[in-house]
């Protein structure tokens, strides 16, 4: 999906009147839990690329990510509206219900309204909801518009003009402003900032544009082993390549001509390396003259990791820093986000908080809103100092926003900057491991009340006293998929590792009877240890 415009200038005035409205609703909606008073609409449409989308499995009920919002109700003024395509099971609801501390659960439940489109075609939710004018009229009605704020996944246009539908600014950034979000405008975003990043070139739109990039790259950097390919618009590492250059090491630069190597990049291209299950280079190069791609100097490294800052800005403006992790990759070659593990090493946890604001004000500048991250790759060098290559940056909720904020909302607990870890509110820091991808063919056929009777019988579920256990997400999944998401929390990275295993461990055992050919997480593809990680 390519970012789009509202359509005219009349609309882009009356969004941006809209949008000023959250500089006053600011303090309702992010201010002392006793002030809140809010209305909040949950659209968690997948506004992306529907052909991209379809790389990740499950995608349909992505959706679910969002609900840690659902945690929000934790203040007995709050309201909020969660809009799927299709309708929740009625467990799912009350398990996070059940998660409030301190709240009957009648009284939350009443404070919410779930409303479902009732439509499982491959379209984003928000256009679904747009289709769908008495859908529209009911969301309006439901809320009380002058303390309404609608939050989502990322924002589109389909998002900014739902906005203006209802009445109800978007808490996310103007539409026009995503460019900074994939991957060229994040190299651009990089080199305005003056953030160390891998060489590469800027978007290029056709076949033989990027072959010339590559070249161009090569003759930069005659050392080069290997380039990322890397679609525009891509997700999660599923729309990358790599591009092997040692089979044609006899034209590094001074050897052969440009043109040589041009040709020979070129032939190597059906010949990628695709980080994405069943990707071929005909659908591939297709997608770039509608998406646009990059090329990029592969970072090297004996030791490597890829941590990742978080940051949101403000309706007044101001970049803050919310956490740091050390994301979990596989994929043929380590491009493919599975999971993390909060906080990222100390070892360069502040730096990339230092690097994470300073990309979070020069997209201020631009006008950004809400929630950003930036990924890095990390290389340990001889000095046994680790050298920080900013990667891309996500204008949206990513794989690291539903942990952490799930974390926040349980906890009531702070984030400390100078330390770059997280408290709780009796001031113990806290640890977790989260994925999106706990995945095996054994656990297909799984409902969500059979998820519920092994969480109550085997006692897995988070404890609000002790504030450890494991909070479990795209529950939805797992019947069709065999796949599960899940947050366990722990005082420190030891405990947080334990209760992944435990939860692990029990669902392989209750579901030994069934297929145990694994699909796809591993101890290859998620190694649990902590890597010899120093907090």
């Amino acid at each position: 999906m390519q970012i789009l415009s509202i359509s005219n200038l009349g609309q882009i005035d009356e969004f941006q009147l809209l949008q000023a409205s959250l500089r006053d609703r600011w303090q309702s909606i992010e201010g002392p839990a006793e002030d809140s008073d809010v209305d909040i609409l949950v659209v968690p449409s997948l506004s992306i690329d529907q052909r991209e989308l379809k790389k990740v499995e499950g995608y349909e009920h992505y959706e679910e990510r969002l609900l840690f919002s659902l945690i929000r109700l934790w203040n007995p003024r709050n309201r909020l509206i969660y809009v799927t395509s299709v309708p929740l099971h009625p467990s799912i609801i009350d398990y996070y219900l059940q998660l409030l501390p301190g709240i009957p659960f009648s009284h939350a439940r009443n404070r919410l309204l779930l409303l479902s489109t009732y439509d499982s075609s491959l379209k984003p939710l928000s256009q679904k909801i747009l289709e769908r004018p008495r859908l529209l009229h009911r969301i309006r009605q439901a809320l009380r518009l002058d303390k309404s704020f609608m939050i989502c996944y990322n924002s589109t246009s389909l998002e900014a003009e739902l906005s203006l539908k209802l009445g109800v600014p978007l808490y996310a950034a103007d539409p026009e402003l995503q460019i900074w979000g994939t991957k060229s405008g994040s190299r651009q975003i990089f080199a305005e900032s003056g953030v160390p990043h891998p060489d590469g070139s800027g978007k290029v739109t056709s076949v033989a544009d990027l072959a010339e990039a590559a070249a161009d790259l090569w003759e930069r950097q005659p050392t080069l082993k290997r380039m990322v390919v890397k679609l525009n618009e891509g997700i999660s590492g599923e729309g990358n390549a790599l591009l092997d250059l040692r089979s044609i090491a006899d034209l590094a630069s001074p050897h052969g001509s440009h043109s040589q190597r041009v040709a020979a990049i070129s032939d190597r291209f059906p010949k990628l390396r695709f980080q994405a299950k069943q990707e071929t280079w005909e659908n591939f190069s297709g997608r770039i003259a509608e998406l646009g791609a990059i090329v990029e100097a592969f970072v090297e490294g004996e030791i490597k990791r890829s941590p990742s800052v978080q940051g949101r800005i403000t309706p007044l403006g101001e970049a803050e820093i919310l956490s740091t992790h050390d994301q979990i990759l596989g994929g043929p070659d380590g491009q493919v986000y599975l999971g993390c593990r909060f906080p990222a090493d100390e070892a360069y946890r502040l730096q990339i908080q230092q690097i994470g604001l300073k990309i979070g004000r020069k997209l201020a500048e631009k006008g950004a809103l809400e929630r950003y991250g930036v990924d890095f790759i990390a290389v340990l060098q001889e000095d046994e100092q680790w050298d920080l290559q900013a990667i891309e940056i996500n204008l949206r909720k990513g794989g690291t926003t539903h942990p952490f904020m799930t974390l926040k909302l349980l906890t009531n607990g702070r984030y400390e900057l100078s330390t770059g870890l997280f408290y709780s509110q009796q001031g113990r820091p806290k640890y977790y491991i989260a994925t999106d991808n706990l995945q095996k063919d054994r656990y297909r056929g799984l409902l969500p009340n059979d998820l519920m009777d092994i969480i109550a019988h085997h006692r897995l579920h988070f404890d609000t006293g002790t504030e450890t256990g494991t909070v479990f997400h795209l529950m939805g999944c797992l019947s069709q998929f065999g796949k599960l998401g899940l947050t366990s929390i722990g005082d420190s990275p030891q405990q947080a590792e334990d209760i992944y295993n435990k939860v692990v461990k029990v669902l392989d055992e209750e579901t030994y009877s069934n297929d145990n050919n694994f699909s796809c997480f591993s101890e290859h593809t998620f190694p649990l240890a902590w890597d010899g990680f120093s907090y």
